[in-house]
């Protein structure tokens, strides 16, 4: 009697062991399962972002010449100095909204093969070549000037203004697509600082309208 109660124990425990290891089993092929699913679906993601093209937006020249309280005209391409304060300005807000904007060192070489490059005031016609040869899509070309004020009532602040007047250009064909007109003013006790922070806030207002022509012109 004892003997076959013993036996039908050692039964009982050996199917109880037997469904354990059964379930064990199932529940590690499920968990495998849902963890080459998820790796499937992150490699799949990786995938498909590695092969989404990166579309560039159009390519853009900027020639806007300067000049400052009591300074000179300048432009960029007519000597070895870097973006004007306006064109500054107008790059960084042209970037962020994702367009290309050619640098200076980027088109040393291209200017390089036209002396009608370098003038100062630079033609239309010879700033749509130089928009060619760069394979740009379009070119702001203008002029800004700053200028002083008297000054402001009660201080000793100088008021400042600036005012820039400018084309865009569509290279392919060499169309002017807008007229643009813009200005920004300041105060300081420095006219030529006066005279900068001018002209930055001009080319504040000159991208908007430069991004608004663009989007028109569906090149954005």
């Amino acid at each position: 009697m004892k003997r076959a109660i013993f036996i039908s124990l050692i039964l009982i425990l050996g199917l109880a062991f037997g469904i354990s290891c059964v379930k064990a089993k199932e529940e590690g092929s499920a968990t495998q399962a849902m963890q080459t699913t998820s790796e499937t679906t992150v490699v799949g993601a990786q995938t498909a972002t590695q092969q989404t093209p990166v579309v560039a937006g159009p390519k853009i020249i900027l020639l806007i010449s300067e000049q400052n309280i009591e300074g000179p005209q300048r432009a960029w391409w007519a000597s070895e100095i870097d973006l004007s304060t306006i064109e500054a300005k107008l790059a960084q807000n042209l970037i962020t909204q994702g367009y290309s904007v050619l640098e200076p060192s980027n088109l040393s070489r291209v200017i390089k093969q036209d002396s009608a490059f370098r003038l100062l005031d630079i033609s239309e016609a010879k700033s749509v070549k130089l928009g060619n040869l760069s394979r740009a899509d379009y070119v702001v070309l203008g002029k800004a000037v700053a200028s002083a004020g008297g000054n402001v009532p009660q201080s000793t602040l100088r008021s400042c203004f600036a005012n820039v007047s400018a084309k865009l250009i569509r290279v392919k064909d060499g169309k002017v697509v807008a007229y643009l007109d813009a200005s920004g003013n300041s105060a300081h006790m420095d006219v030529i600082t006066g005279g900068r922070e001018a002209l930055g806030n001009a080319g504040e207002d000159l991208a908007a309208k430069v991004i608004a022509a663009l989007s028109r012109e569906g090149g954005k």
